[in-house]
């Protein structure tokens, strides 16, 4: 991956953190987000986690927590999503993320286009998740614990089929929903589910 930090300024930064959500389209679950602070070493592969396979992201999110020097994964409930609406709950998950690093960040660079309101000093990247290493930690970190979570939510809510398409809207989600109803866990505010709902 190249270096974005362009200026000398932001070269000059001892505690860069990257940050990025997993989450926003999907029609149920939480809103996860990741802060990682890279160490001296960082994993080979690390990249935009939607370009590995599963086994390479579970793998690679144990390397980059061994080896960060500090990292963080936070989330924006349903309840919060359906409150505030999924883009202010993807901002609010990476603030908390950010906030919850062991290490003070001097600077952040933050996946996409918009920036959370808070004190640090940061940038948006877009696509930012392919072209800095540590946005792309962050969102291996984001996407092993929530597609995890998602997974969990299949036991606990058989036919919907969550562990496969995690919460997005299939065709296979789009019938379970029709026939088995709408679950606590979905999200009341999203057109599909509301319009079940009406």
């Amino acid at each position: 991956m190249a270096d974005i930090l362009t200026s000398q300024s932001e070269r000059s930064y001892q505690w860069v953190a990257g940050v990025d959500e997993v989450g926003r389209g999907p029609l149920a679950g939480d809103v996860v987000a990741a802060a990682v602070i890279l160490g001296d070493s960082t994993p080979e592969g690390v990249t935009d986690s939607k370009k590995l396979t599963a086994k390479r992201r579970e793998q690679l999110a144990v390397a980059i927590k061994s080896s960060a020097r500090a990292w963080c994964i936070a989330r924006a409930s349903v309840g919060e999503i359906d409150s505030i609406n999924i883009l202010q709950a993807s901002l609010l998950a990476m603030h908390r993320a950010v906030d919850g690093l062991s290490l003070v960040p001097d600077f952040v660079l933050v996946d996409g286009n918009r920036l959370p309101d808070w004190p640090y000093k940061a940038r948006p990247v877009i696509g930012g998740d392919a072209l800095e290493v540590s946005i792309g930690a962050a969102s291996i970190l984001a996407k092993v614990q929530r597609d995890a979570e998602m997974t969990a939510l299949d036991d606990e809510y058989p036919g919907y089929g969550f562990a496969r398409h995690k919460g997005y809207p299939t065709r296979e989600h789009m019938a379970a929903l029709a026939s088995l109803g709408v679950t606590p866990w979905h999200r009341k505010s999203f057109a599909p589910v509301k319009r079940l709902l009406s």
